[in-house]
């Protein structure tokens, strides 16, 4: 990643290509991407101030991954590594079909984050679990996906919509009950409000707690 300015940038993976209509610019003979902070909630967390290093190796699951737009920021940073990308929606997984036709390293898979088994001769141990998934039982997901998927030293990124799981409830009141459902779980490292590029919304940065994984 690199900071151009105000803005966060990631290098481009394919030279030239604009996924979103987002800017390209070049320094020191690279082309970067703009990584737009209203368009995706990673870049959100990490113009928020959220510090972690994502690695070129990585392979990475990534929940509600929708047309693709933070996942080819994702799969910029992980140019030699992989992104398997899940969700249900045939309409948005075809865009990111499309996308992955450019990018070798994304990996689309239609499927319900719900049912991981669903997947599970899919998608291999991975580094990073990635969830934007809007749904009441989000912790639930998280924590089954996690005990399939993620390393025992891996890394999660969670972006909880508060309104998504309880309309009732104060935002904060929503991610207080959130955060003490998985922490057993997950140890977390990072936590960031979304405003004022979401609202009501939180960014959680995890580490496995898990021995051993599915």
């Amino acid at each position: 990643m690199l900071r151009i300015g105000r803005d966060l940038a990631t290098e481009n993976l394919v030279p030239g290509q604009s996924v979103y209509g987002e800017k390209l610019v070049r320094r020191g003979g690279k082309e970067f991407r703009i990584w737009d902070p209203t368009r995706s909630k990673l870049g959100a967390a990490i113009q928020k101030g959220m510090k972690f290093e994502i690695k070129q190796d990585w392979l990475v699951l990534y929940l509600g991954v929708a047309s693709g737009t933070t996942a080819s920021h994702v799969s910029d940073l992980v140019s030699k590594g992989t992104v398997f990308g899940v969700d249900f929606a045939p309409r948005v997984l075809r865009d990111f079909l499309l996308l992955s036709e450019t990018r070798p390293n994304l990996v689309p898979i239609l499927g319900d984050a719900t049912r991981p088994n669903q997947y599970i001769s899919l998608v291999p141990q991975v580094d990073f679990l990635y969830q934007d998934v809007a749904q009441p039982n989000q912790s639930q997901i998280l924590i089954r996906n996690a005990e399939m998927f993620l390393k025992k030293d891996g890394l999660a990124f969670v972006a909880i919509k508060a309104r998504s799981i309880d309309v009732t409830k104060k935002p904060r009141a929503v991610f207080n009950e959130f955060k003490q459902e998985i922490s057993q779980h997950f140890q977390i490292l990072a936590e960031t409000r979304l405003e004022p590029f979401e609202k009501d919304h939180l960014a959680l940065l995890l580490k496995n707690k898990n021995v051993c994984s599915v």
